[in-house]
Formats: structure tokens, C-alpha cells, sequence
């Protein structure tokens, strides 16, 4: 299997030489806050075009200045969004990552109304680790999101709970075709920093003794639900220089709500163990009268390890909240609660009121 040696090309925002490997710098080059496309992209259910470019707009007037998607939201209607937008914002202004590790295929027998998650039809998405199926995804990116480059590109959901059985052999595809490209990517300057962008924890220790990654996006995995399993991880991508961008803070919809859990985790209905954790969370925000969902977005950043946390958002309503929250004061009551209650790991960082 190859390994790269991380080079200093590259002309994006992020350096390949140091890009998330010191997360104090990242933060002066990514917004802490960033925009998870994958909603406009249609999950789940259809957003319009309007609504889609006033979240957008929303989440700029907010300070976001860090927009992460994926050729797999919505089939590419996502990049396509993001690049209306792109448009009329200067190019240096913001950063935005995308993946690679799916091709999009024209299927018009794919006619229901939700296809692989998403509101699209007449599409489908395949899996494809190959170093052609990596340059080909990434071409089509570009040309979709309007740009000559991108600040991070991301192997999207490699993984065993992804592949299952073929887990081994998707993994070898990924060490020896996909990453190597996307390292060559990196070296000509037409990425600023390479990484993995998944929602397993197990592949990230796997990959990264083995694969010069600058970067991780874990989504779902250190929340305030989970706040123990990635402490091992983080130690690890401190020790080797990779920053570390938290995904899904809200356990797929869970933790968003400011009144009560949501009823989907982990993309599925959520279970009743899972959901009674949950409303522990709310019970104790609520008695110190703070919107849980704010409590939930602030915990990653207390990581020192963590550079930015990408919420999905989908409207312009949805992107003010996330600015609000964001910028919400937190009583270190809360946190202690929380601590005594079993909820947070002791070893967590939090947020200083």
C-alpha cells in the first residue's frame, strides 16, 4: 500500500504543509461555524431554489463562512447551488470542501420520490474508490460549484458500516487509488488539503497510520450524546497534525429542536434508550432556560483538536438560528450538570461561559 509525504504546493487557503494541522491557525481561515449543503440538496425532501439561495444568504449575513457538500447531496443539485452562490461571493472570502468516492450515473428508472435519501430523480449514486472514478468526481465538482479550486476534499464514507463485507477490499481501493489521487490533487494545487469524510471512528484509526491525511470530518461521533468514543481518536490526530471537523452535531436532527428531541438518530428513528438520553439533555438545559440545541452546536468547539462544526441547514431560518446559537452564552452550570448526570465524558472539554 502507498503513502504519501505531505508536500507545501498548493495556492487555496489552506496549505498543505500545515492546513488543520494547527487548528488555532485553521480557525483564522475557516469560519468555526460552518454550512453542511447537504439539505439543499434536497434530503429528505424537496427544497426550492429560493429557499435554498436564502439559506445561503442567510448564513453569509451570519458570519458562515465555511460550506462543506458532496457530489452524493441531492446528485450534485447541492455543488450546483452552492456555485449560484459562489457567483457573487469572492473567491478568498470563503472555503468549501467537497468529496469524492461516489460517481453520479443517469438512471431514469430511479422515479420515486426519494432516491439514496434525497429528493432527485433520474439519478443514482455508485460507489467508486478508483483513482479515474476520484478525477472524474472531482472535475464535475468544479465544474458545478464555479471554482478552480477546492480548500479540502474529502473520501466520502469509507467504512465498514458503509461497505460491510467488502469493508477490506474498499479500504485497500481507497489507500492505494483514491487517497493517492487526492494527494496528487493536493501537490498540483488545485486542493488545499486532503482528508477522509466519514461517521465511523473505526476507519479513521485504521487510515490514519497508514495515509498522510491533513484532515478528518467525524460527523455524529462527538456530540453531546456521544462524548466519549472519539476522545482516543482526537488524542491521536493531535499527535499526527490532523484537524479535526465535527459533523452533524445535532445526531441527525436529535439535538436540533430547542423545545424537545427530534424523533430521527443516526438517520433512522431514533430508539428509546438513545431518546431518554436525549431528554435528559433538554430536561437540564431547560432548567437553566437554554436552548439545548445551542448547548449541543458549542460542546465540539470546546476540543482543542477541533477546528470547525458543520451543521446541516436547509432555510434561511434555519441558518439565523444557527448564527444565534453559535453566538449564545452558556452557564458552566450546564456543563457541570451535565458531567454529574453521566452525559458528558469527565475528560471533555467545554465551552468557558
Amino acid at each position: 500500500m502507498q503513502t504519501t509525504q505531505r508536500t507545501s504546493g498548493g495556492t487555496g487557503s489552506w496549505r498543505a504543509q500545515d492546513a488543520l494541522s494547527r487548528p488555532s491557525r485553521l480557525s483564522k481561515l475557516l469560519s468555526r461555524l460552518g454550512f453542511g449543503a447537504a439539505p439543499i440538496g434536497n434530503l429528505y425532501a424537496e427544497v426550492g431554489e429560493d429557499d435554498a439561495q436564502a439559506a445561503l444568504v442567510a448564513a453569509w449575513k451570519g458570519g458562515i463562512r465555511y460550506f462543506d457538500t458532496a457530489p452524493y447531496y441531492g446528485h450534485g443539485l447541492s455543488e450546483s447551488r452552492l456555485g449560484r452562490a459562489f457567483a457573487v461571493w469572492p473567491r478568498d472570502s470563503y472555503a468549501v470542501s467537497t468529496k469524492v468516492g461516489r460517481r453520479i450515473e443517469v438512471d431514469v428508472t430511479r422515479t420515486a420520490r426519494i432516491n439514496d435519501g434525497f429528493a432527485v430523480s433520474g439519478t443514482r449514486a455508485v460507489f467508486d474508490y478508483s483513482a479515474d472514478g476520484v478525477l472524474r468526481s472531482f472535475e464535475a465538482s468544479l465544474q458545478r460549484l464555479g471554482v478552480e479550486r477546492v480548500d479540502a476534499l474529502l473520501l466520502h464514507d469509507v467504512g465498514r458500516l458503509t461497505h460491510g463485507e467488502r469493508h477490506g477490499a474498499m479500504l485497500r481501493q481507497a489507500l492505494d487509488e483514491a487517497l493517492p489521487a487526492m494527494a496528487a490533487l493536493r501537490d498540483a494545487g488545485a486542493v488545499g488539503a486532503i482528508g477522509i469524510g466519514v461517521n465511523e471512528i473505526e476507519v479513521c484509526e485504521q487510515i490514519l497510520p497508514r495515509f498522510d491525511l491533513d484532515c478528518i470530518m467525524l460527523a455524529g461521533r462527538y456530540t453531546l450524546l456521544e462524548s466519549t468514543a472519539a476522545l482516543g481518536l482526537f488524542a491521536q490526530t493531535q499527535a499526527r497534525g490532523v484537524g479535526m471537523i465535527v459533523a452533524g452535531p445535532y445526531n441527525s436532527g436529535l439535538l436540533g429542536g430547542a423545545q424537545v428531541p427530534g424523533s430521527t438518530y443516526n438517520y433512522a428513528p431514533v430508539d428509546a434508550a438513545t431518546l431518554a438520553r436525549a431528554r435528559k439533555i433538554y430536561s437540564i438545559c431547560a432548567g437553566a432556560g437554554v436552548d439545548a440545541g445551542a448547548a449541543a452546536l458549542q460542546f465540539p468547539l470546546a476540543h482543542p483538536a477541533v477546528a470547525a462544526v458543520v451543521a446541516g441547514l436547509r432555510s434561511a431560518g434555519e441558518a439565523d438560528s444557527a448564527a444565534v446559537r453559535r453566538d449564545t452564552t452558556i452557564p458552566a452550570a450546564i456543563w457541570n450538570e451535565l458531567r454529574d448526570d453521566g452525559i458528558l465524558d469527565p475528560s471533555a472539554p467545554v465551552p468557558r461561559a
